[in-house]
């Protein structure tokens, strides 16, 4: 009986999967296998010869973040390339159109008499016009005592290392502002 399997196997291309035994009988269960057409394998892409790209390096500078109510101000000095003062792409004059708001920003820069010195480069967003420049004249201060720790001692003294902490309070409920009660009546 084996060999007859055997040889229908060879035939049929049948495997045997199970076996039930019934009333002391063996029962063989036979299974067609399915036959899968394999697809050719694609060739790989011949490789380009890979060219190394010598990168320019990143010019060095001095960075530090100065803040004032909810502004803040990332500021870059770079000690090489052409000194332009650059306020979030765009020229000094371009951003702050009032002039004594220009005075503010280079403030800390012309106390050191480094306003020639540098690119400057500040990204800065949050808060009011004022604030933002108060908010780069902090950062501008903090970046030249990382560029020269001698000027830290006129700097603080002139008050431009100080972080200004004073910020709008908030709203308590009960009142219509911080402080500001509702009206009061007599009767």
């Amino acid at each position: 009986m084996n060999h007859e399997i055997w040889n229908m196997k060879q035939k049929t291309k049948k495997t045997i999967t199970k076996k039930k035994i019934t009333k002391k009988k063996v029962v063989k269960v036979v299974k067609k296998k399915k036959v899968v057409a394999k697809k050719p394998k694609k060739k790989a892409p011949l490789k380009k010869p890979k060219v190394k790209v010598l990168k320019k390096k990143p010019d060095r500078y001095f960075e530090a973040v100065g803040r004032r109510k909810t502004s803040i101000a990332r500021v870059r000095l770079f000690t090489r390339g052409e000194k332009i003062f650059l306020v979030n792409d765009k020229n000094l004059k371009e951003y702050f159109p009032v002039f004594e708001l220009q005075q503010i920003v280079v403030a800390s820069l012309r106390k050191m008499k480094s306003l020639e010195k540098f690119r400057v480069s500040i990204k800065v967003k949050g808060g009011g016009i004022r604030a933002q420049a108060e908010a780069i004249r902090h950062a501008t201060a903090r970046a030249l005592v990382k560029f020269n720790p001698n000027f830290k001692k006129r700097l603080k003294k002139a008050g431009y290392l100080t972080r200004d902490s004073r910020m709008k309070e908030r709203k308590k409920f009960g009142l219509k502002k911080a402080r500001r009660a509702p009206q009061w009546q007599k009767r």
